[in-house]
């Protein structure tokens, strides 16, 4: 390519639906002058009327300047044909997802547009490599994906084919950031950055229904504890089944089967059942006017049980959390009279993080399951909280499982102790590695295979992560929290005790526990 300067370029947008209309008023804001074009008739000239309606309404919100709105609706034409766009500098495709379709639709334009006009599929799922072949000038192909709704996702992934131009990549990287997005580079593979590595916030939870391991409206309480603003089966639901095991099943085809990415039964049976969720008045949960979705119960203050002894065993945030709740707890039931000062022992260089409370254990999991750690044990899952930070527990709903071979006693007072802590304790089923840690440490080493095998950098697959499905922090962010060697430990027990491709640790989480 000889020239890929893009400011105040032309701009052509091929598809008028909620995508197209938002690319559209995004470039105008920008500056350019815009063509929509759809093979609809009429299309174009009614996206722009809905356009100009939405726009007009934030002006009277006061969010909007009326001048500039009028600039921004000046600067979008409805064209007929593709023909009225040859002086187009930037493509933008946004039409059906369908390899055909798409790659006829370049072939069209080659004939039409300069030979320096950039061609963007705004494609998420299908491989820009494969939707450049038979173009006279593959190389002017690359990925520009938005995510919806468009004015207001930041995030763009810039997608490069085998054979696009690395200038051009850059030249829509560096557009992007002009309209105001935060572009990130990646490779073409399935799923790109953000559909792939969000696979397991799905599947896991998934898994654990399958499992039996809790309801879903304690999973997603819990994952909502950990920052993220909707818990998976909401987030399912929202999305609608069909829709969301179309895109698993299609990643799981493209990866060649690989088991990590295999499609869920429990899912499978709602889709071919009609409950899709939202769009069907019924999924994990009941929609419409008398449908009330199922809430976990609210936190309950719980008296501190009497103990003896009471050691903290291990080092890092979890073990300093847990130190600081036990301080507070016990001086509050010391001062109410309620309980005899237990003595408070520290052990930093213990191999477990957690409490051993007269001889019981109460321990943060390290993926194992509780009846494996021996007889008086319950395990907790990872105490995640806000922006993956582990600053407080403000009686957050926690995960927890005992073992089989526990008495009573224990299995009740395990749960009192989370409470008295200031934990919503929530038992559920004793799973390996249960609820967060175990989506925590494969959203870790989904984005890990990712860097891995060159599809995205760290900060890449951080910053598509936070803007693209708005998690709370990015993977490599959580791997700084919860080091390494404790990803891995998880993941390896997980392995051990699934038996199967699943779980296999990421080469680059291999290599950096062994250099800890």
């Amino acid at each position: 390519m000889s020239d890929t300067s893009l400011n105040n370029a032309p701009v052509l947008v091929v598809g008028a639906g909620i995508m197209g209309a938002g690319i559209a008023q995004v470039a105008a804001q920008a500056g350019h002058a815009v063509m929509l074009y759809d093979t609809r008739e009429g299309a174009a000239l009614d996206a722009k009327a809905k356009l100009t309606a939405s726009l007009q309404a934030l002006v009277t919100k006061g969010k909007l300047a009326a001048d500039a709105v009028a600039q921004t609706l000046e600067r979008i034409s409805a064209i007929s044909t593709l023909h009225e766009a040859a002086s187009a500098g930037l493509v933008v495709e946004a039409i059906i997802e369908k390899l055909d379709a798409k790659r006829g639709l370049f072939q069209q334009l080659e004939s039409i547009v300069g030979a320096n006009c950039i061609l963007a599929t705004n494609t998420s799922s299908i491989s820009v490599t494969a939707i450049a072949n038979g173009l006279q000038r593959p190389q002017r192909l690359v990925g520009m994906h938005f995510f919806n709704p468009v004015p207001l996702m930041k995030l763009v992934e810039v997608v490069s084919g085998l054979q696009t131009d690395a200038a051009v990549a850059q030249a829509i990287f560096d557009l992007s950031t002009r309209w105001g997005k935060v572009a990130v580079h990646a490779r073409s593979t399935p799923g790109f950055i953000v559909n792939r590595i969000a696979r397991p916030y799905y599947a896991e939870t998934l898994a654990l229904l399958q499992e039996q391991a809790a309801t879903p409206a304690v999973l997603d309480a819990c994952l909502r504890a950990a920052g993220f603003r909707m818990g998976p089966c909401e987030l399912i639901d929202l999305i609608g089944h069909d829709t969301n095991f179309a895109v698993t099943q299609s990643v799981y085809e493209a990866n060649f089967f690989d088991k990590r990415f295999v499609p869920s039964l429990v899912q499978r049976e709602m889709v071919d059942g009609g409950l899709l969720g939202r769009k069907s008045g019924r999924g994990f949960y009941a929609y419409g006017p008398d449908a009330a979705v199922p809430q976990i119960a609210a936190y309950a203050a719980a008296a501190l049980p009497a103990a003896q002894e009471i050691t903290v065993h291990g080092s890092g945030a979890v073990a300093k959390l847990l130190l600081q709740a036990l301080d507070t707890a016990v001086d509050a039931a010391i001062s109410l009279g309620e309980v005899s000062a237990p003595a408070i022992h520290n052990e930093p260089g213990s191999d477990w993080v957690g409490l051993d409370i007269d001889g019981c254990q109460l321990r943060l999991t390290d993926g194992r399951c509780a009846t494996q750690l021996g007889g008086e044990v319950a395990v907790f899952d990872l105490p995640l909280q806000g922006k993956g930070s582990t600053a407080g527990i403000a009686n957050a709903p926690l995960a927890w499982a005992v073992s089989a071979r526990a008495s009573d006693a224990w299995a009740t007072q395990a749960g009192q102790w989370l409470q008295a802590l200031g934990f919503n304790d929530q038992r559920v089923a004793d799973t390996p590695a249960l609820v967060v840690a175990r989506t925590i440490a494969m959203l870790v080493n989904e984005a890990a295979d990712a860097v891995h095998q060159g599809v995205c950098t760290e900060q890449g697959a951080n910053d598509a992560m936070k803007l693209g499905v708005n998690y709370p922090t990015g993977p490599f962010d959580w791997l700084a929290l919860w080091g390494v060697a404790s990803v891995v430990q998880v993941l390896d027990a997980l392995d051990l005790h699934c038996r199967g491709e699943r779980y296999r640790v990421s080469p680059l989480l291999r290599q950096r526990a062994w250099a800890v």
